[in-house]
């Protein structure tokens, strides 16, 4: 008797994320005083749910990141992670990403340049581009 076939996982279809430079979302989050960094947790939270349907969203994520925002270095590469398995490819970032920020200042360096990689490779490849 033959196996049904199991379904392929599904990549997300909504619109596309906006590809960042990493170097400019960390110096706007310094010269800001971080106000630039809460800008950019709510809009990629949630340009990652527009995309997939999965995810906290924006307005959560800034709610976690206002009250305790530990929680999103550790939140956000899974997500992005996720989105990656879904597509059916291997993730490069995960909740353990998140640990490069017990490393004073370079880790958060390192964890930013890490997750807003992760996430212009995949919606490059998808078809976003930079401005």
């Amino acid at each position: 008797m033959a196996q049904p076939a199991t379904a392929a996982p599904s990549a997300g279809t909504g619109p596309l994320g906006k590809p960042r430079s990493p170097g400019i979302v960390i110096l706007l989050s310094i010269i800001t005083l971080g106000i630039y960094h809460l800008y950019w947790t709510y809009k990629v939270f949630q340009e990652n749910k527009d995309h997939t349907g999965d995810g906290i969203g924006g307005v959560l994520a800034l709610v976690i990141a206002l009250i305790f925002g530990i929680v999103n270095l550790f939140l956000l590469p899974n997500e992005v992670g996720n989105m990656y398995e879904r597509a059916g490819e291997e993730p490069p970032v995960s909740a353990l990403t998140g640990f490069w920020n017990l490393i004073p200042i370079v880790g958060w360096i390192i964890w930013t340049i890490k997750v807003q990689g992760a996430m212009n490779r995949y919606y490059e490849a998808r078809g976003a581009t930079r401005d």
